[in-house]
């Protein structure tokens, strides 16, 4: 996903986003109004944002920037709440959401289909029951660094998302962090489907009749069971990002009890 987003906070939403920077550097921040708290990312550096708040992010680098995400569930649009500013700045540029999370551009002719209306501004208690927590709150349990990835994944994956993992949690997928050290040249198959992200170098994945090579802001995705061997191709750095499905519903941020 490349973006290049405006610094006005986002929708809050009921199932996970987690962001990893591929290029540039990037200001994430939350609340209301953008200013609960905030967090600068780096290339590689990655974010499990708690569900249910508001949120923003932009790239604050001097040149392209890109981001990947990873979101819970597979109806990436269901559960959003918006902002009221957010409403009412849409409806000054002929914009209208629907109640069904869709944006109709009046100026382009759209209208509401029948059955679907308007959505509702939050009140001004449901505003206040909105969570704003504290960048000291977040940091630690939702941000991982890459160069601290790339030390704990010298000799085998680093689990980055997941119940035991360094970021916790159980969004309905777990995400390993992977560098040349941390697979055998061996061939392996895992019971989960699989979205192999690389981050830096080249990876050449091969199977039983075929081959690819896999660069930088590629995806790839691996149906459940599929016996294959992954490689880096080339010398020099090499790291990537390894989501896993899982039977855990996705959902609201666990916070383990």
């Amino acid at each position: 996903m490349e973006l290049q987003a405006s610094p006005k906070p986002g929708p809050a939403t009921e199932a996970a986003e987690v962001f990893f920077v591929l290029k540039g550097r990037w200001r994430f921040f939350w609340g209301r109004w953008g200013d609960a708290g905030e967090v600068l990312l780096e290339e590689g550096d990655i974010i499990n944002i708690p569900t249910g708040i508001f949120r923003g992010f932009e790239n604050i680098g001097i040149d392209y920037g890109m981001i990947m995400a990873v979101l819970g569930g597979d109806d990436a649009g269901g559960g959003v709440t918006w902002a009221p500013q957010v409403i009412e700045d849409a409806a000054k540029h002929g914009l209208i959401l629907g109640d069904n999370g869709k944006l109709y551009d009046t100026k382009k002719g759209m209208q509401l289909p029948s059955g679907v209306g308007p959505m509702q501004v939050l009140s001004d208690a449901e505003l206040h029951s909105m969570p704003e927590p504290l960048a000291l709150d977040v940091i630690p349990r939702h941000v991982a660094r890459y160069l601290d990835l790339m030390g704990l994944a010298g000799k085998s994956p680093a689990k980055v998302i997941g119940s035991d993992a360094i970021l916790p949690d159980k969004p309905g997928f777990d995400i390993e962090f992977i560098t040349r050290g941390s697979l055998e040249d061996v061939s392996i198959s895992i019971g989960y489907s699989v979205v192999l992200m690389p981050m830096r170098g080249h990876w050449k994945l091969s199977w039983n009749g075929g081959a690819v090579t896999l660069n930088p802001g590629d995806t790839c995705l691996l149906p459940s069971g599929f016996t294959h061997n992954l490689q880096p191709s080339m010398a020099g750095e090499a790291s990537l990002y390894r989501v896993m499905s899982n039977d855990d519903p996705a959902g609201p941020t666990w916070t383990g009890l």
